[in-house]
C-alpha cells in the first residue's frame, strides 16, 4: 500500500495559496516550483537571474534532504524563465553546475512574468526514490 508523505517550509505563501512544497507518493516525489526565498518564506534577489537559480537549487536541496534523496535521482524538471533568450546561457550553466553529469529529462520554458515581482524562475522536479542515489 503507498503511503502519501507531505514536505513543508511553513512559510505563509503555502497556506495563503494552499500547496505543498513536495509530495511523496510510492516511489515518487513531486516538487512544487522552487523559487528563491529564505527559511522565513521571504523572497530573495528581486531581479537578479544568477542569485535566485543558486537559491531555487538550494532550496532544491532542502527537499532532497527531508527524503533523503539525491539529485541523481530526479528524472525530470521544468524550469519557468522570465526573459529565456536574455537568460539562456545562465540557465544552462546553473543546471550543468547543479546537477553535474547527471541528466534529467528537462523542459524549458520562457515566460512573460510570475508571481513575485522581480522573480524571473521558478523550476518543478519530479524525483524517483527507486533509482540509484
Amino acid at each position: 500500500m503507498a503511503t502519501i508523505d507531505v514536505f513543508h517550509y511553513n512559510v505563509p505563501a503555502e497556506s495563503d495559496f494552499g500547496y505543498s512544497q513536495a509530495i511523496k507518493s510510492g516511489e515518487l516525489i513531486h516538487v512544487s516550483g522552487q523559487l528563491s526565498f529564505d527559511e522565513a518564506g521571504d523572497f530573495l534577489h528581486a531581479g537578479d537571474f544568477a542569485a535566485q537559480l543558486k537559491q531555487t537549487y538550494a532550496n532544491m536541496d532542502k527537499v532532497l534532504d527531508h527524503y533523503g534523496a539525491t539529485r541523481n535521482q530526479v528524472v525530470s524538471q521544468t524550469l519557468y524563465v522570465v526573459n529565456l533568450r536574455q537568460n539562456a546561457a545562465a540557465t544552462a550553466e546553473g543546471n550543468l553546475g547543479y546537477f553535474g553529469d547527471h541528466r534529467p529529462a528537462s523542459t524549458v520554458l520562457g515566460i512573460t512574468e510570475l508571481t513575485l515581482p522581480g522573480q524571473v524562475i521558478e523550476i518543478s522536479f519530479v524525483i524517483d526514490t527507486k533509482l540509484p542515489a
